[in-house]
């Protein structure tokens, strides 16, 4: 999915109703590319996982910026663990790429469950 197209259409409507219902399909892209990867975040993992991609919804329909992020801080992540918070990141379609080298540290951590 690409969010541009959500912005642009969400005169009129909610902002927090249309946050919710990205951040819902958005967990459940997360999900679905979890399980198939065979990685299973425990209950604490998970709740921080939510709670991220929540703010991403959020930040792909108001346009609110990260803060500056230092790339060097990811140096140990996977290249596996990065590509898979990448394809999240592109279902957004308006979001750069320090999401996903936020994102890829709870793959990351998520993986050492197995």
């Amino acid at each position: 999915m690409n969010n541009e197209a959500v912005v642009a259409n969400n005169t009129g409507q909610d902002q927090a109703a249309v946050i919710k219902q990205l951040a819902s399909e958005a967990l459940s892209w997360v999900y679905d590319l979890l399980k198939s990867q065979h990685i299973v975040p425990n209950a604490v993992q998970e709740q921080m996982l939510n709670s991220h991609v929540c703010a991403m919804a959020h930040r792909s329909v108001t346009g609110e910026p990260l803060p500056e992020v230092d790339a060097s801080l990811f140096e140990e992540i996977s290249e596996d663990s990065l590509s898979l918070a990448k394809q999240i990141v592109a279902h957004f379609g308006n979001l750069p790429v320090e999401e996903a080298w936020l994102l890829s540290v709870h793959f990351e951590v998520a993986k050492d469950n197995l």
